[in-house]
């Protein structure tokens, strides 16, 4: 697990993400037909990047999953799927000198979806997913600074969730995961209009209106 410290390190110089909680906010949109059966987050070979706060296997086993819940139980779809994240690596952000080091805050996650019915993976290879902080007018001068450490693990596990979530749309898109691209959407208002449209037409009838007149 050492390689993660140098994968961790460069997660440092990467852009923020975006903010999974304040994307909770919007309406869930379905994704396909899922609907989550069991979320369940180890930890068994965690990393503390360089110049972190401490954090325990067992307060980010509790974050991840109370923000997967939080995301994923809002999901209304016909079959139950399951999620499996493995927490590898973090760093949280201890107070720099604003503006000149800047910190960021950084988690490493490997994700696994099952499909209950099928009783097998969706994916062999677990996905990995790095999520940095969102960038904010409390983060501009480092985290570490303006936010306490339960503040960062709450946000960084929000973005995780939210980070999971495009991933899985990505996979119904492609490889036609959770019922594939067309399950679960909503009639919308395009695809309705044309049929009001061939009914209201009564085109078998409107040839016997002249027949009648003559």
């Amino acid at each position: 697990m050492l390689r993660l410290i140098p994968v961790l390190v460069l997660a440092l110089g990467l852009s923020a993400c975006a903010n999974g909680q304040t994307d909770l906010q919007k309406p869930a949109e379905p994704i396909g037909d899922f609907k989550l059966g069991h979320a369940i987050v180890v930890a068994p070979n965690i990393v503390e990047g360089p110049v972190s706060r401490n954090a325990t296997a067992e307060e980010w086993i509790a974050s991840v999953d109370a923000a997967l819940e939080e995301r994923f139980r809002r999901q209304d779809g016909d079959k139950f799927y399951h999620l499996g994240v493995s927490v590898e690596g973090f760093v949280l952000a201890q107070p720099g000198i604003p503006l000149v080091f800047s910190p960021k805050s950084a988690l490493i996650v490997r994700v696994t979806a099952w499909d209950d019915a099928a009783q097998k993976k969706l994916n062999d290879t677990p996905e990995e997913i790095t999520v940095l902080e969102s960038f904010s007018a409390e983060t501009v001068v480092g985290s570490g600074v303006t936010q306490s450490r339960e503040q960062q693990m709450r946000n960084l596990s929000a973005n995780m969730a939210l980070q999971i979530e495009k991933w899985m749309r990505r996979m119904q898109k492609n490889e036609g995961w959770f019922g594939g691209p067309d399950a679960g959407k909503r009639p919308s208002e395009a695809a309705s209009e044309p049929a009001e449209v061939a009914g209201s037409a009564d085109s078998p009838q409107a040839p016997a209106a002249p027949g009648r007149g003559a």
